[in-house]
């Protein structure tokens, strides 16, 4: 055989074949761009389905709220675990844990989405905490007359300021006060403090032992005078006068210094029934009150020399 036509017809030969392994050597090419992508893809797609989501504290006190927030791109359902039995499926929110520990708090969301948070809980305690945001008074509610008071500030703040009320201004500073009372009396002490601006209360008795200070309304003889001497008193309250100074003669004089006694108001058909301090106290925040008649009930029998009311009986307008 000739040995051009052999080399010729291995030419036509590998020329046939070569757009077959071009053809294979190009989808190579494009499956291997192919899964390049895809790979690209799920790496892209996992960083963008990241849980975006934190807490303000990982240690709280019993008495802190937990505040918490997702920001997941795409989120629509959430469950937070807080590592007790207790859920929330909010987006954010804040929580209180009832017991100290530690606990795994997870988050879920749209189902497929974790993320994980530690918070330790630690004990606080209570009762300091409130006492250190409520201002009250501690002391004696009792005192006779010129014996020196002592009264103690409990709460927050560094200034103190005490009223005792005989005097109608600032009587003390700080947080111990000493007073001494010239006049038997039932006295209203005020108190406030520069973190507590509103005032609280404490009630204190101051007696005279040397003399008899409950000068009671007697029947018969002198009665209208008291009466009419009564109302002239609870007319000055309501005409602005110091309360303190009308309130404590009140009560010395005509009502055995007891706050309890009761009061029934009658005042454009309208009748309330409330104690004296409420009443009286009431009668400062109101304007143009006249008092036109005052009268007095008592629980002692027709015989006694003396008496303490238990109901006063006023009626008034504006």
């Amino acid at each position: 055989m000739d040995n051009n036509f052999i080399e010729e017809e291995s030419v036509q030969k590998v020329s046939k074949s070569n757009p077959r392994i071009y053809l294979f050597i190009i989808i190579f090419l494009v499956i291997a761009i192919l899964a390049g992508l895809l790979y690209f893809f799920k790496i892209y797609t996992k960083a963008e389905e990241k849980i975006s989501a934190k807490i303000n504290k990982t240690e709280i006190y019993l008495n802190e709220d937990l505040i918490y927030a997702d920001n997941t791109n795409g989120a629509k359902k959430w469950v937070w675990e807080f590592g007790n039995g207790d859920k929330s499926t909010k987006q954010q929110g804040t929580y209180r844990f009832p017991a100290v520990g530690s606990y795994v708090l997870r988050l879920t969301v749209n189902d497929k989405l974790r993320e994980q948070f530690f918070v330790s809980v630690k004990d606080s305690v209570v009762h300091s905490l409130a006492q250190d945001t409520t201002l009250f008074i501690s002391g004696s509610t009792n005192g006779i007359v010129l014996e020196e008071i002592r009264l103690e500030a409990n709460g927050p703040g560094e200034v103190f300021e005490w009223w005792f009320g005989e005097t109608g201004k600032v009587d003390a500073i700080g947080k111990s006060a000493l007073y001494t009372y010239t006049k038997p009396g039932i006295y209203k002490v005020q108190l406030r403090s520069d973190k507590s601006p509103k005032f609280v209360f404490h009630t204190i008795r101051i007696v005279d032992p040397t003399a008899d200070i409950n000068q009671l309304v007697t029947p018969g003889k002198g009665a209208q005078d008291a009466l009419n001497d009564l109302k002239e008193k609870i007319q000055d309250i309501a005409n602005g006068a110091d309360f303190n100074a009308k309130y404590n003669y009140i009560l010395s004089k005509y009502l055995c210094g007891d706050e309890k006694v009761k009061v029934n108001v009658e005042m454009d058909g309208k009748k309330k029934q409330m104690d004296i301090y409420t009443y009286l106290m009431g009668l400062t925040f109101s304007k143009g009150v006249t008092i036109n008649e005052v009268t007095v009930e008592s629980a002692s029998t027709p015989n006694a020399t003396k008496e303490c009311p238990t109901l006063i009986k006023v009626k008034q307008s504006k």
